[in-house]
Order: structure tokens, then sequence, then C-alpha cells
């Protein structure tokens, strides 16, 4: 398979008359829709998008690659267009972006296309070939030249190729620094373009001589999708390397798998090691090495000034008490990252890990209430009253007593590796035994993580002998020891005394407080749908689910499905105000918001966002709103309608996303004039 197999004619664009960011998006999403390869553009796009605000895939240098892997695409995909004057991308240079290449990938997608994509990213590397592209007088000029790059880049060579073979019989290490252990190898490297071994990958700057078979400098690269920008860097990395003659072999943590992976061997000769990456690598095996760690952009756009750092000399030894805390701390956040971004990353990561415990517990609970028969006799054991409801209750609070350990752990190895997991697992089930509950659970993983990044620095000046014993003895007792200490009697004292307030205060609240509270949920579930107000909203929520009041749950996922409902029904009832592909993805908005996918909603919010978000938010605060006035009650996280038999109130809870989402669907009718005919 070729790149020009995923890249059809119908999907290129030459001279784009997009103007901004947005338009360029849509524009390309439309080519890849032409293309065939989407099942659904709406949810793509929206992945597209989210992976825009996770930071800007501008390279710089006039690329920009937007791209996603999403259940909206049925198969891999390209899409390319050219605007040749350029148009501000938010390219991390400040240049404008001038060439646009879109990748799709679907989930779980096969190596072969991840390998066919991570082609294209090394081959716009080369500015020639970028400057052809953006000259190109036809479609078909554009991807002959993209054929013709793919020839001269990837396809072996007759000669090159027999030394492949005989290299491999031979059982000699190759130029990539791996054991050619069978004549199979010859075949591995012709089906493998990452990979070092290959005689087409020749930019991979190898060992000078037969006598050192060492890489001076070594490399990973990652990002968090793994697709184009984690072989761009390598890329740039591995070509700029071979410019100033200097041996390099560099880790691709890509989207299937890792790459080409560093041996101890490799390791232990490096003069330096260069990390770029925007999403947590293995760290440890790094410890009393000189090692630089910056984001995965400056791989790409900044390989000359790293490779002139790396081989200078003065890069601080990783793990060195000396070293300052942002090389220092085993996480991929760089100095780039405010501190605020870097509590935000940490956060999401103890987050992300704890949900699938609380939406599988909390729904199974759910269910136990569904399958059980209320006795007023004894209402203590409604939810274990009947075998079926018995069994959901105790499968269910299983998988829901593992949700803070989860969630502190998880923080506390984002900040600190797999040092802080156990320290962090303990300390958010001591805050849950202690009363602390979720914000309990939340301090401890943080104080967990910088916990042992404290105690890192204090056994730095330890002799190397000692090294081994530091994962295994010192860091977890002393690490869970202070964490008992500091949760028993720091923590939890302040913290559970707040929670009972807070607890106290919201049973014995009137219903107009109440109210005030599903308005502040609810419209924060549409400020940016999908973002970070809300997912502190829908954080909260769940965290309530622990202590177990259930209403602002349901305020929260009530705000969350009115915009992407309203959409749709503005689409279909006030269908001049909307172009022709917007009109087509109405009924994907009523599936995603009967769904709780409030990321429906993205693409309509990003054209016209001073119009679309306020009225959104307005229709998800008078939801929450409702759901409150109505004493509607959510043990379960997500779901949608189809968790609604297990909801307090059912009827009166689908009345109040009814109303919400008619109330934004009418301010957009007022708010959006009727298109021109010509563009409906």
């Amino acid at each position: 398979m070729r790149i020009t197999d995923l890249l059809v004619p119908q999907s290129v664009l030459l001279n784009g008359p997009a103007t901004n960011k947005t338009e360029a998006i849509h524009m390309l999403a439309d080519l890849m829709e032409a293309s065939g390869c989407l099942s659904d553009k709406d949810v793509y796009l929206a992945d597209v998008l989210a992976r825009e605000e996770a930071g800007s895939t501008g390279l710089g240098d006039g690329i920009a690659t937007p791209h996603a892997k999403s259940k909206g695409v049925a198969t891999a995909g390209l899409a390319a267009m050219v605007i040749p004057e350029g148009i501000d991308f938010d390219s991390i240079d400040g240049k404008p972006a001038r060439l646009f290449f879109m990748i799709a990938a679907p989930e779980g997608e096969a190596d072969a296309h991840i390998e066919l994509l991570s082609r294209l990213a090394m081959m716009v590397i080369d500015p020639d070939f970028r400057e052809a592209l953006i000259r190109a007088k036809s479609v078909y000029d554009f991807l002959a030249l993209i054929d013709a790059k793919e020839d001269d880049r990837f396809q072996p060579t007759a000669a090159n190729a027999a030394a492949a073979t005989e290299e491999a019989a031979s059982d000699t290490i190759d130029a990539a620094g791996t054991v050619a252990g069978d004549a199979g190898a010859a075949d591995t490297a012709a089906t493998s373009p990452s990979s070092q071994t290959t005689p087409f990958s020749s930019s991979q700057s190898s060992p000078s001589s037969d006598a050192d078979k060492h890489y001076r400098i070594l490399a990973v690269t990652a990002c968090p999708t793994g697709i184009a920008h984690t072989f761009m860097a390598a890329e740039s990395l591995e070509r700029t390397a071979k410019d100033m003659d200097i041996s390099i072999k560099v880790e691709k943590n890509g989207s299937g798998g890792v790459k080409d992976p560093l041996t101890a061997e490799d390791i232990a000769h490096a003069e330096c090691i260069i990390v770029a990456a925007d999403k947590n690598v293995p760290m440890d095996r790094f410890k009393g090495k000189p090692l630089i760690q910056v984001r995965v952009a400056a791989g790409i756009n900044e390989a000359r000034r790293l490779l002139e750092e790396a081989t200078s000399g003065k890069a601080a030894v990783y793990g060195d008490s000396k070293q300052d805390s942002t090389a220092d701390d085993d996480t991929f956040l760089s100095a780039e990252d405010s501190i605020g971004r870097q509590i935000y990353k940490h956060l999401m990561n103890g987050v992300s890990h704890m949900l699938p415990f609380v939406i599988g517990g909390g729904i199974l609970i759910a269910l136990a209430f569904l399958f059980d028969t209320f006795n007023p006799a004894d209402p203590s054991k409604f939810g274990s009253g009947t075998p079926p409801a018995a069994f959901f209750m105790k499968v269910g609070g299983a998988s829901f007593s593992f949700m803070l350990p989860v969630l502190a752990g998880f923080i506390a190895m984002s900040i600190a590796d797999r040092p802080g997991l156990a320290v962090g697992f303990v300390g958010g089930y001591l805050a849950n035994a202690g009363g602390s509950g979720f914000l309990g659970a939340l301090i401890a993983g943080f104080v967990a993580g910088y916990l042992i990044i404290g105690l890192r620095r204090l056994f730095g000046a330890l002799p190397q002998s000692l090294e081994g014993i530091k994962p295994v003895l010192l860091y977890p007792v002393l690490g869970v020891l202070l964490m008992g200490i500091a949760i028993t009697f720091v923590i939890n004292p302040p913290v559970s005394a707040l929670n009972n307030w807070l607890m106290d205060t919201l049973k014995h609240m009137d219903s107009t407080s109440r109210i005030m509270l599903g308005i502040i949920f609810g419209g924060m579930m549409a400020v940016d749908m999908g973002g970070p107000v809300n997912k502190a909203a829908y954080v909260l929520g769940t965290g309530f689910l622990a202590t177990g009041e259930y209403g602002i749950m349901a305020s929260v996922m009530a705000g969350g499905m009115v915009p992407p409902l309203a959409i749709a029904l503005c689409t279909t009832f006030f269908g001049n105000r909307f172009t022709p592909a917007q009109r087509k993805s109405g009924i994907t908005n009523y599936v995603m918001g009967l769904s709780f996918i409030t990321e429906g909603a993205i693409p309509f919010a990003a054209a016209d966002p001073i119009r679309v978000i306020p009225s959104c938010i307005v229709g998800s605060a008078v939801a929450g709103a409702l759901s409150m006035a109505f004493s509607c009650t959510l043990r379960a996280p997500h779901g949608g309608i189809f968790v609604v038999p297990t909801i307090g109130n059912p009827l009166m809870y689908l009345v109040a996303i009814a109303i919400g989402s008619v109330v934004t669907c009418l301010l957009l009718a007022v708010l959006k004039k009727p298109l021109p005919q010509t563009e409906r």
C-alpha cells in the first residue's frame, strides 16, 4: 500500500479559499468526507478540534497536520490542501501555514496504515519537497510528487536490498543497532518503513565505524495521538544529526506501539538523551545520564539546537538532585508548560483512569435499584433486597470502591512516574476511609507525587551502588509512611470537616439555592463543551456521587445533553440558518445529544461562537435548574437516555432536558439570520 492509496484526487484541493484556521479545518474535513473514509464527519471533526485544543498542529515552516483517531473514521484516510499565501494557524513559529495534510485514523487502526501516515509525516520535513507541493500546477502533479518522493525515500535499491539480506544472514549488528538474527530480517526491513533496520530509512544517522557500534545521541519522540508529530520529530532529529555527522538512534512512541526501542546497552554508551514528548514515556531507565526534555514540537523545529546542546557536555544529569525540577520530574511536562497547565494535565490523568470505575460501578449500582422493590418498612435495604439487586450492588460497589484510590494514584503517577503510584493509591484509600472523600483524594494525589519528587532529591546524594534499592525499598516505605502521616493528621481533618459542612448545607438548602447550583453546573457544561470548564463541572459531579449527593450529577448530565440536542432541533426546524452540510449533521447530533456527548456541538460552536456558545449556556443552565427544581437524581455518571430508568423522577428529567434544548434552539433561531439562497 502507498500513500496515494489513502490520498485520492477528490481529497486534494489546491489554492484553497480558507481565510482562517476554523475554515481550513472544516474544508479539510469536507475533503476527507469526499474520499469516503469517514463514517461520521461530525464526530471526526469534533475529535480534530479537541486535538487542536490540546495543542496546535501548526508545526511551523508552513506545515499544518490536523489529525485525530476517531470513532467517526471508517478507514484511514488523508486530505490535503494548499493555500499559497498562507493563513494564521497558531503555528509554533508564528508564521502562516501554507501546506495542510489532514489525517484520519480509526480507533484500533492497523499498523500498516499508521506506517503510511508516518511516512508522509517524515516526507514533509524536507523543505524542497514542501515547496514543490505548494507550487504544484494540478492535483495529479501533486500526487505524482508524493509518489516520486515515496519511491526515493522509502523504496530500497537492489544493492541495498542485497546488502540487507547478506547482513541478516551473517547475524551482524546492522546500521540501526539491532541484531538481524534470521533471513526474515530482510523482509521485515522491506515492510517496516519506520524501522531503523530498513535500507531505505537512510536518514537514521548510524555509528561512524564498525569498531564503534554505539550511538552518540539517543532520542525519544512521542505525542498524544502518535500519528504525525512523533515521526516528524524523529525524522527531523535524524536528518539534522546526519548533516552534523552525529550518530543517533530515535525511539518512536507511535500509535502502533514503540518503534526502535532504546536498549540498556544503547543507554549505557550514549553521550546524552533527548526526550521530545507531549505524553508520558518511561524515564527511570535514563537515571544518571545527561538528558534534555522538551515538547515534541521542539524536536521538529529545533533539532539543530537540541543536538548542539546534547553534544556540548552541558546537559543536566537526569535524577541528579542538582538538576532543576523541570527535568527531574519523571513526566513529559517541560518548562514550557505553565503551572496551571501542569496541574490540569496531572488531574486529567487521574480522572481519565478513574472514570471507567465510576461509570461501570455507577451504572451497576443504578441497576441494583432498578431491579429492586422499595420496602417502606426497611428502606435501608433498598438496592439489595432481591438477589439480582444484591448482585449488581456488590459488583458495582466493588468497582466504585476503587474510584478514589485510582484517582489519587494516577495523579501521583503523572507527576512522579511509577514510584508515585503506590503512594497515591494509599493516599486515596485513606482519604476515602477518613471522610475527606473526593477532594481529599485529589489533594492526596498531588501530595504523593511531589512527595516522591522530594524523596528523589533527598536521596540524590546516595552512592550509585544504592540506586537499585530506591524504587523497591526507600520510595515505597518512606513514601507510604509519610503519606499516611500527611493524610491522617494534615489532610483528612480539615477536608472531612469541609465535606460534612458542604453535605449538611446541600441537604438543608432551600429549593432556590439548589436551583442556583443547577444553573451553575448545567451552564458550565456548555461553556467549552469538553474543555476545562466542562470537565471541571463533570469531575465535581462525579465527586459528589461518592458522598451520596446525586442531584448535582443529574444537573451536569442534563446540561451536557442540551447543546447537541438544541443544534439538532435548530437544523431541523430552522434549516435556512444552516448550510446543507450542517443540516445533514443534525441527525448525528440527535444521537450524540441523547448519548450525553456534548462534543457534537463543537463544530457549530467553532464556526459561530458568538451566537452558539451563549445560546447553549443559557439552555444548559435552564435544564440544570429544572433538574434541581424537579428533585431529579442520577447515580450513574454517564449514559444519557440509556440510564433514564435509573434516574430519580425520570419523566420530569426528560422534560427538563427538552425545555433546555428548546430554549437554546429558539435563541439560535433568533440570533442566526437566514443564509442567502446560494449558501443554503
